[in-house]
Protein backbone atom coordinates (compact mmCIF):
# COMPACT_ATOMS: atom_id res chain seq x y z
CA UNK A 1 0.00 0.00 0.00
CA UNK A 2 2.84 2.41 0.85
CA UNK A 3 4.81 1.37 -2.26
CA UNK A 4 7.93 0.84 -0.14
CA UNK A 5 10.96 -0.05 -2.33
CA UNK A 6 11.92 -3.72 -2.27
CA UNK A 7 15.30 -3.06 -0.66
CA UNK A 8 13.60 -1.22 2.21
CA UNK A 9 10.98 -3.97 2.57
CA UNK A 10 13.82 -6.42 3.21
CA UNK A 11 15.23 -4.14 5.90
CA UNK A 12 11.83 -3.86 7.59
CA UNK A 13 11.35 -7.63 7.50
CA UNK A 14 14.80 -8.29 8.98
CA UNK A 15 14.28 -5.63 11.65
CA UNK A 16 11.14 -7.51 12.67
CA UNK A 17 13.07 -10.77 12.93
CA UNK A 18 12.07 -12.27 9.58
CA UNK A 19 14.18 -13.21 6.61
CA UNK A 20 14.61 -11.05 3.51
CA UNK A 21 11.97 -11.72 0.86
CA UNK A 22 13.47 -10.05 -2.21
CA UNK A 23 16.73 -10.83 -3.99
CA UNK A 24 19.25 -8.41 -5.47
CA UNK A 25 20.48 -10.44 -8.43
CA UNK A 26 23.62 -9.48 -10.30
CA UNK A 27 22.70 -7.96 -13.64
CA UNK A 28 24.97 -10.45 -15.44
CA UNK A 29 23.39 -13.47 -13.74
CA UNK A 30 21.50 -16.00 -15.91
CA UNK A 31 18.29 -15.24 -13.99
CA UNK A 32 18.23 -11.73 -15.46
CA UNK A 33 19.20 -12.74 -18.99
CA UNK A 34 15.81 -11.83 -20.46
CA UNK A 35 15.83 -8.44 -18.72
CA UNK A 36 19.34 -7.73 -20.04
CA UNK A 37 18.27 -8.68 -23.55
CA UNK A 38 15.36 -6.24 -23.26
CA UNK A 39 17.67 -3.46 -22.04
CA UNK A 40 20.16 -4.12 -24.83
CA UNK A 41 17.31 -4.07 -27.36
CA UNK A 42 16.12 -0.69 -26.06
CA UNK A 43 19.62 0.79 -26.28
CA UNK A 44 20.23 -0.65 -29.74
CA UNK A 45 16.90 0.52 -31.14
CA UNK A 46 17.54 4.06 -29.90
CA UNK A 47 20.61 4.51 -32.12
CA UNK A 48 22.00 6.86 -33.29
CA UNK A 49 20.76 8.84 -30.29
CA UNK A 50 22.26 8.39 -26.79
CA UNK A 51 20.75 5.96 -24.29
CA UNK A 52 22.10 4.61 -21.00
CA UNK A 53 21.15 2.32 -18.13
CA UNK A 54 22.04 3.44 -14.59
CA UNK A 55 21.62 1.95 -11.13
CA UNK A 56 20.14 3.59 -8.04
CA UNK A 57 23.28 5.71 -7.56
CA UNK A 58 23.42 6.79 -11.24
CA UNK A 59 26.39 4.52 -11.94
CA UNK A 60 26.57 3.71 -15.63
CA UNK A 61 25.78 0.04 -16.29
CA UNK A 62 25.11 0.03 -20.04
CA UNK A 63 25.43 2.55 -22.87
CA UNK A 64 24.78 2.50 -26.59
CA UNK A 65 27.03 3.91 -29.31
CA UNK A 66 25.21 7.24 -29.29
CA UNK A 67 26.05 7.76 -25.61
CA UNK A 68 29.69 6.81 -26.19
CA UNK A 69 29.94 9.33 -29.04
CA UNK A 70 28.39 12.05 -26.87
CA UNK A 71 31.01 11.48 -24.17
CA UNK A 72 33.81 11.44 -26.72
CA UNK A 73 32.58 14.70 -28.26
CA UNK A 74 32.06 16.75 -25.10
CA UNK A 75 33.87 15.29 -22.06
CA UNK A 76 37.58 15.70 -21.31
CA UNK A 77 39.07 12.27 -22.15
CA UNK A 78 41.80 12.74 -19.52
CA UNK A 79 39.20 13.18 -16.76
CA UNK A 80 37.34 9.89 -17.22
CA UNK A 81 38.66 8.59 -13.89
CA UNK A 82 37.39 11.73 -12.14
CA UNK A 83 33.75 11.21 -13.07
CA UNK A 84 34.20 7.50 -12.51
CA UNK A 85 31.47 6.10 -14.72
CA UNK A 86 28.74 8.00 -12.88
CA UNK A 87 26.20 9.62 -15.22
CA UNK A 88 25.16 12.31 -12.76
CA UNK A 89 28.77 13.26 -11.98
CA UNK A 90 29.49 13.44 -15.71
CA UNK A 91 26.87 16.21 -15.97
CA UNK A 92 28.19 18.21 -13.01
CA UNK A 93 31.96 17.69 -13.12
CA UNK A 94 33.97 20.72 -14.34
CA UNK A 95 35.84 18.42 -16.74
CA UNK A 96 32.78 16.47 -17.79
CA UNK A 97 29.82 17.85 -19.72
CA UNK A 98 29.38 20.99 -17.64
CA UNK A 99 31.59 23.41 -19.67
CA UNK A 100 29.73 22.49 -22.87
CA UNK A 101 26.11 22.59 -21.65
CA UNK A 102 24.64 25.90 -22.78
CA UNK A 103 21.69 25.76 -20.39
CA UNK A 104 23.69 24.13 -17.60
CA UNK A 105 22.14 25.98 -14.64
CA UNK A 106 18.55 25.28 -15.68
CA UNK A 107 19.32 21.66 -16.52
CA UNK A 108 21.43 21.05 -13.41
CA UNK A 109 18.77 22.57 -11.15
CA UNK A 110 16.38 19.85 -12.28
CA UNK A 111 18.96 17.10 -11.76
CA UNK A 112 19.78 18.36 -8.26
CA UNK A 113 16.12 18.08 -7.36
CA UNK A 114 16.04 14.50 -8.70
CA UNK A 115 18.99 13.74 -6.42
CA UNK A 116 17.35 15.48 -3.44
CA UNK A 117 14.31 13.24 -3.93
CA UNK A 118 16.51 10.15 -4.16
CA UNK A 119 18.09 11.08 -0.81
CA UNK A 120 14.68 11.84 0.72
CA UNK A 121 13.32 8.45 -0.39
CA UNK A 122 16.48 6.63 0.67
CA UNK A 123 17.25 5.57 -2.90
CA UNK A 124 20.98 4.98 -3.12
CA UNK A 125 21.50 5.30 0.63
CA UNK A 126 24.68 7.00 1.80
CA UNK A 127 26.12 6.92 -1.74
CA UNK A 128 23.38 9.25 -3.03
CA UNK A 129 23.84 11.55 -0.06
CA UNK A 130 27.60 11.76 -0.65
CA UNK A 131 27.00 12.41 -4.35
CA UNK A 132 24.65 15.29 -3.52
CA UNK A 133 27.12 16.78 -1.05
CA UNK A 134 29.88 16.53 -3.65
CA UNK A 135 27.87 18.40 -6.30
CA UNK A 136 26.81 21.12 -3.87
CA UNK A 137 30.50 21.73 -3.07
CA UNK A 138 31.43 22.34 -6.73
CA UNK A 139 32.28 25.96 -7.63
CA UNK A 140 29.45 28.06 -9.03
CA UNK A 141 26.63 25.99 -7.52
CA UNK A 142 23.81 28.32 -6.31
CA UNK A 143 23.09 28.16 -2.54
CA UNK A 144 19.36 27.65 -3.23
CA UNK A 145 20.14 24.17 -4.56
CA UNK A 146 21.06 23.02 -1.07
CA UNK A 147 17.46 22.24 -0.18
CA UNK A 148 14.62 20.32 -1.77
CA UNK A 149 12.30 22.58 -3.73
CA UNK A 150 8.85 21.00 -3.94
CA UNK A 151 7.72 23.69 -6.39
CA UNK A 152 10.20 22.67 -9.08
CA UNK A 153 8.47 21.17 -12.08
CA UNK A 154 8.70 17.40 -12.46
CA UNK A 155 8.06 17.48 -16.21
CA UNK A 156 8.44 14.13 -18.02
CA UNK A 157 11.37 15.41 -20.08
CA UNK A 158 14.48 17.49 -19.39
CA UNK A 159 15.96 19.77 -22.10
CA UNK A 160 19.74 19.88 -22.50
CA UNK A 161 21.80 21.82 -25.03
CA UNK A 162 25.44 20.98 -25.88
CA UNK A 163 27.85 23.24 -27.77
CA UNK A 164 31.56 22.76 -28.51
CA UNK A 165 33.23 24.57 -31.38
CA UNK A 166 30.98 23.97 -34.42
CA UNK A 167 29.10 21.05 -32.86
CA UNK A 168 25.72 22.07 -31.44
CA UNK A 169 23.26 19.43 -30.18
CA UNK A 170 19.89 19.87 -28.46
CA UNK A 171 18.25 16.92 -26.73
CA UNK A 172 15.52 16.21 -24.23
CA UNK A 173 15.86 13.15 -22.06
CA UNK A 174 13.38 10.80 -20.43
CA UNK A 175 13.85 8.45 -17.49
CA UNK A 176 12.15 5.07 -17.58
CA UNK A 177 11.96 2.25 -15.03
CA UNK A 178 10.90 -1.36 -15.40
CA UNK A 179 7.30 -2.22 -14.54
CA UNK A 180 6.33 -4.55 -11.66
CA UNK A 181 9.84 -5.88 -10.93
CA UNK A 182 10.28 -8.64 -8.32
CA UNK A 183 14.03 -8.19 -7.97
CA UNK A 184 15.78 -5.31 -6.20
CA UNK A 185 18.31 -4.89 -9.01
CA UNK A 186 15.60 -4.52 -11.64
CA UNK A 187 13.51 -2.15 -9.54
CA UNK A 188 16.46 0.21 -9.10
CA UNK A 189 17.41 0.36 -12.77
CA UNK A 190 16.70 3.53 -14.75
CA UNK A 191 16.93 3.90 -18.52
CA UNK A 192 17.71 7.42 -19.74
CA UNK A 193 17.09 8.06 -23.43
CA UNK A 194 18.03 11.25 -25.27
CA UNK A 195 15.81 12.43 -28.14
CA UNK A 196 16.79 15.12 -30.67
CA UNK A 197 14.97 18.39 -29.97
CA UNK A 198 15.38 19.70 -33.52
CA UNK A 199 16.13 18.56 -37.07
CA UNK A 200 19.74 19.80 -36.91
CA UNK A 201 20.47 17.58 -33.91
CA UNK A 202 18.83 14.64 -35.62
CA UNK A 203 21.04 15.11 -38.68
CA UNK A 204 24.20 15.74 -36.64
CA UNK A 205 23.59 12.58 -34.59
CA UNK A 206 23.31 10.50 -37.76
CA UNK A 207 26.42 12.12 -39.18
CA UNK A 208 28.43 11.36 -36.02
CA UNK A 209 27.31 7.72 -36.23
Amino acid sequence: VLDVPLRDRNELLMAAGYGAMYRATDLDAPALEQACRALDFMLRQHEPYPAIVVDRCWNLLKANGGAVRLVEAFADPDAAAEWGGNAMRLMFHPRGFRPHIVNWEAMAAGLIQWLHRDVLHGLGGDDSRRLLEEFLAYPGVPPRWRSLDLDVSTAPFLPIEFRKNDLHLRFFSTLTSLGTPHDITLQELRVETFFPADADTEEASRRLA
